[in-house]
């Protein structure tokens, strides 16, 4: 007899993205006011300089000067742009391994259901309905060389009845 197996259990819906609060808005919008009032600050600062160093009166070791404070303040932005940067990697690895990874395993499991399904319905359902269709065929294929075979004989016996 036939093991009857449980159907597998349905799939846990996804996840809900959560809503944003008013209040999460509001500080991001804070944020984004700060840093774009950092860069006019710093974009003024830089044209300001350009301006004063150009005057004929300046040295050439103040622009240097300058020069180099400016060079390691784009330092400084660069290395937290990098710190950024990885902070973002991790938490997309993160996400990878604890998100993503779980939906490709249920989704695995889903395929591999659906092909135990799709094998057990070939073999219990349409392997049969094709050999009952063959056989079908097999016996009508039989009765009609019959039929034709009888028609011949009341053919062939007429055809001889009227030539006699």
């Amino acid at each position: 007899m036939q093991e009857v197996t449980k159907p597998p259990a349905a799939l846990p819906p996804p996840p809900q993205e959560p809503e944003v609060s008013t209040k999460e808005l509001k500080q991001q919008q804070q944020i984004m006011v700060v840093l774009v009032g950092l860069l006019v600050v710093f974009i003024v600062f830089t044209l300001a300089s350009v301006y004063f160093l150009l005057q004929p009166t300046t040295d050439t070791e103040k622009i240097r000067d300058v020069f180099i404070i400016f060079l390691a303040l784009l330092s400084m932005i660069l290395m937290l742009i990098l710190i950024v940067l990885i902070y973002q990697l991790s938490v997309l690895i993160n996400l990878l391994q604890n998100e993503i990874k779980p939906i490709i395993t249920s989704t695995n499991e889903t395929v591999s259901t659906l092909r135990g399904t799709a094998n057990f319905l070939s073999e219990n359902v349409t392997e049969p309905v094709i050999k009952l269709n063959e056989y079908f065929a097999g016996f009508s294929q039989f009765f009609s060389l019959f039929r034709a075979s009888s028609k011949r004989v009341k053919t062939t016996k007429k055809t001889n009845n009227q030539g006699e």
